[in-house]
């Protein structure tokens, strides 16, 4: 693959299907998503692994949602890193580019030499979709397990959707020819195709604290479809998902070539947030001139700061809050 095909393969999720199988996956490959993420905070390494890890994971997922906004995937834990938040928005119109952003909180003098996934402790995964105005919200929990993201958001499709799915995910830092030192991430998706209704035994699952794996929701013809697709994937190296050389069809060739896989039209992703001064103000609007008054700087000012972007808004106070006597702007945002 030359350099041109392969960063026409960054930054893209593939859609596909083994229809011998009646499993769907995606393949996707992250560069300047990550370099756009990652740029706007000095994390520790364990710190990026993590959140590299979480948008690798949230475009993984959105694409395999009929999503018109926005899916959130978040981790909220006791441990180091308190919580990691990621945003996928999906495209508005058929070839459009979806959106992601990511941050972490986290104590840094907490942080240890162990895993990154050690640094979460215990905690849970949430799965929020929003279909945008005049929608309800969909939420789902899943606690942590399985000593990584990948194996939780497992056990979260396992337990809350019925859902068998397997992730194989890559990730780290690179270094190219002329190219500096940066994060590139790589993985695929698996999930076999939802059934009207789902095989589980209501007895709890198999898995750690007896929560549900895939093959506690499949059936046993299915289970040895799903067994021999993952045995198929578990062959898969980790240059052919993050490295230069096999474009993401050829490496689904390679790897199920006898069950039939079906490719879509691939889905650009970058990194992109959806902070603005409008919407500073308007969560500025509950409060009175009094409240306002409080959040006020010595220098006369009210500021905020994007946790994604790092965008820094500096407003005058006398123009935010629902007590607010006049309505222009004279905000910067750096």
């Amino acid at each position: 693959m030359n350099a041109a095909s392969k960063i026409a393969w960054d930054d893209t999720v593939l859609p596909f299907q083994l229809d011998k199988s009646d499993i769907r996956g995606r393949v996707a490959r992250l560069d300047g998503v990550l370099s756009g993420v990652l740029k706007q905070h000095a994390y520790p390494e364990t710190v990026e692994a993590l959140v590299a890890e979480m948008a690798l994971l949230t475009a993984l997922i959105g694409q395999t949602i009929s999503l018109r906004w926005k899916l959130s995937l978040q981790v909220q834990t006791d441990g180091p890193v308190r919580m990691i938040a990621t945003d996928y928005y999906a495209p508005q119109k058929e070839g459009d580019i979806a959106r992601i952003r990511a941050y972490a909180s986290f104590d840094e003098d907490r942080l240890t030499d162990g895993t990154p996934f050690e640094q979460l402790g215990g905690g849970y995964l949430a799965v929020l979709i929003d279909q945008g105005e005049g929608t309800q919200p969909y939420q789902g929990i899943s606690a942590l397990a399985g000593g990584s993201l990948q194996a939780s958001a497992e056990a979260y499709f396992a337990q809350s959707e019925q859902l068998a799915t397997r992730f194989s995910l890559k990730f780290g830092k690179s270094i190219e020819p002329g190219v500096g030192e940066h994060w590139r991430a790589g993985g695929i998706m698996l999930q076999h195709m939802p059934k009207a209704s789902p095989h589980v035994s209501g007895e709890g699952g198999s898995g750690e604290g007896g929560l549900l794996l895939a093959k506690d929701v499949l059936n046993e013809d299915d289970e040895e479809n799903w067994n021999r697709a993952n045995i198929l994937l578990d062959s898969v190296e980790d240059l052919e998902m993050i490295g230069p050389s096999v474009p993401p069809t050829d490496l689904l060739v390679r790897l199920f070539h006898e069950e039939s896989p079906r490719v879509y039209d691939a889905q650009p992703v970058k990194f992109g947030c959806t902070c603005s001064e409008d919407r500073v103000r308007q969560s500025l609007s509950i409060y009175s001139a009094k409240d306002i008054e409080k959040m006020t700087t010595p220098e006369g000012r009210v500021t905020a700061d994007c946790q994604f972007c790092g965008t820094h808004y500096d407003l005058d106070p006398a123009t935010v809050g629902f007590d607010a006597k006049t309505s222009g702007s004279d905000a910067t945002g750096v």
